[in-house]
């Protein structure tokens, strides 16, 4: 089930968050996540979130931030079973226009959103 973001979310969401960026940039150190987390933690409680629960746990979410995608983060032992599609298709309905912006490295995003339409308009360091 996908539901708004509750007061009550941010411990999980956190969670989720660091272990994702972790393993999906394994080529940028892991302090540079631990270091911004509490940032990233306040601007959970700014951004327009979404999660997928199911049975009480939260496996994945999607951040909004007016048109443009912040992130979708599935926990990694639920990845590659449509979740992360789910909350796309999810925020799909909700704007006409969505932006991103995703590390070249990380390959397997890159090759999700190209799948789910998006286009790559510019390159940068």
């Amino acid at each position: 089930m996908i539901r708004k973001f509750e007061a009550f979310d941010p411990e999980q969401l956190m969670k989720i968050w660091l272990s994702g960026n972790k393993d999906a940039h394994c080529f940028i150190a892991s302090e540079y996540w631990e270091k911004n987390a509490p940032y990233v933690r306040e601007q959970l409680l700014q951004a327009e979130i979404y999660v997928f629960e199911t049975q009480g746990t939260i496996k994945g979410f999607v951040g909004l931030q007016d048109d443009y995608l912040a992130g979708i983060f599935v926990e990694k032992e639920f990845r590659c079973m449509g979740i992360g599609k789910q909350l796309l298709d999810h925020v799909k309905k909700l704007r006409q226009i969505l932006t991103l912006n995703v590390y070249q490295k990380n390959e397997r995003a890159v090759k999700f959103y190209l799948q789910e339409g998006f286009s790559i308009v510019s390159e940068g360091t």
